[in-house]
């Protein structure tokens, strides 16, 4: 059984992906927070912003095969072509649920695999682009993938503890701290384009879906 928020056809917004047409597979839960805002307070990532309760979202549900999945995959994928197939899997936490029947049924189907994680759960193999956004102090069991990107600034952590990992890609990503104003999501731009410029193995990485209002 497979529970997902939300599945919806979408431009990727962020990271070494950005601008790609891809199904975005929102399973639902997650290990670090339970969405709850009364729990916020004590959640081992306690700034995420997305809502991943339940399954009431579009083209959510429980899913019971691998198969169900994929066939909610192409409903949405429709008709555009085969060969640029792609789906992002991310949550709530993905790597919860995500287990090799599902890769296999969704590789088979021709579809490209993207993965966003917060790394504290090792990966299946069968990924074609693993993104790992490491939260706080939660201890990594994946350091190895396409992308990590980081939420910055966090308190206590410091990128060149990540910088000796084995990715491909190195991410800063502003913070959007949940109703913070303009001038502190500013603040939080300017502290990562100061970084990278001094760091330049880390790039900077923008959400630009809510800069252009796409989903």
């Amino acid at each position: 059984m497979y529970s997902f928020k939300e599945i919806f056809l979408t431009l990727q917004g962020e990271g070494g992906q950005a601008g790609r047409v891809a199904v975005f597979a929102r399973f639902a839960g997650c290990n670090l927070w339970s969405g709850r805002e009364e729990d916020r307070h004590k959640a081992l990532c306690n700034f995420c912003d997305t809502d991943f309760i339940g399954t009431d979202g579009e083209g959510g549900g429980k899913f019971t095969t691998a198969a169900d999945v994929v066939e909610a995959l192409d409903r949405f994928w429709g008709d555009l072509p085969r060969l640029e197939k792609s789906v992002v899997f991310t949550g709530g936490e993905p790597l919860l649920q995500m287990d090799a029947a599902l890769i296999s049924a969704v590789k088979s189907a021709g579809y490209f695999i993207a993965v966003e994680s917060n790394g504290t759960i090792a990966a299946p193999t069968g990924i074609d682009w693993l993104c790992i956004s490491p939260k706080a102090q939660n201890a990594l069991k994946q350091t190895s993938g396409q992308e990590l990107k980081l939420v910055y600034p966090q308190a206590g952590v410091d990128p060149e503890d990540f910088s000796g990992l084995d990715f491909e890609r190195f991410y800063l990503q502003p913070k959007d701290n949940l109703g913070a104003d303009k001038t502190e999501q500013m603040a939080n731009t300017q502290a990562v384009i100061e970084y990278c410029l001094k760091h330049p193995q880390w790039r900077l990485s923008l959400q630009t879906h809510k800069m252009t209002g796409i989903r």
